[in-house]
């Protein structure tokens, strides 16, 4: 700041300052300013019914497994269903993972062996475990709409957590119509 500068405009400054500090400083800058998707980007998401999800421990180490979602429009959505999983006496591993670094990224994608028709969806995200029982019942309503399989399944609150990827940047490349 030059010696002339009136206390007003320090002031509007400093407020600048302390609002961009909040923004980068929030869980993340994408969550505090939202993600704005193109409607070929909505479509493509919605048309595939499988993505590849990649967590990573505190340590870093990766692990990545399909999985099936659901996608409001806004935010992703998957549930910790009753398929067979081997058993540990521990949470899966994505669930641990998520817990010790929410940060996880998930890719929508179709290969062809003509590589014109190459496209895929990187979106890169906070995930949490829903804990507001109301969204919860949207999530899994989203979830049984797109999967019959869900509709039998006696998934509850108490047994079967549900995540929320909140995306933070969205990345499309190649043929997305």
């Amino acid at each position: 700041m030059t010696r002339g500068t009136s206390g007003n405009a320090r002031r509007l400054t400093t407020c600048l300052w302390v609002v961009l500090l909040w923004v980068l400083s929030s869980a993340s800058a994408g969550e505090a300013m939202g993600v704005t998707m193109t409607e070929p980007v909505r479509r493509f998401i919605l048309a595939h019914p499988v993505a590849r999800l990649a967590t990573a421990d505190a340590k870093g180490q990766p692990h990545v497994i399909p999985f099936c979602y659901a996608f409001d429009g806004e935010q992703f959505y998957f549930v910790v269903d009753e398929k067979p999983k081997r058993q540990t006496g521990k949470p899966l591993k994505r669930l641990r993972n998520i817990l010790e670094n929410p940060q996880v990224a998930l890719v929508i994608d179709d290969y062809a062996d003509d590589w014109t028709q190459l496209a895929y969806v990187l979106v890169t995200g906070t995930a949490r475990l829903v804990a507001d029982q109301h969204e919860y019942e949207r999530a899994l309503a989203l979830l049984r709409a797109r999967y019959p399989q869900y509709r039998h399944m006696e998934l509850s609150f108490s047994r079967n957590p549900i995540v929320r990827i909140t995306p933070t940047k969205v990345h499309a490349w190649g043929k997305i119509e």
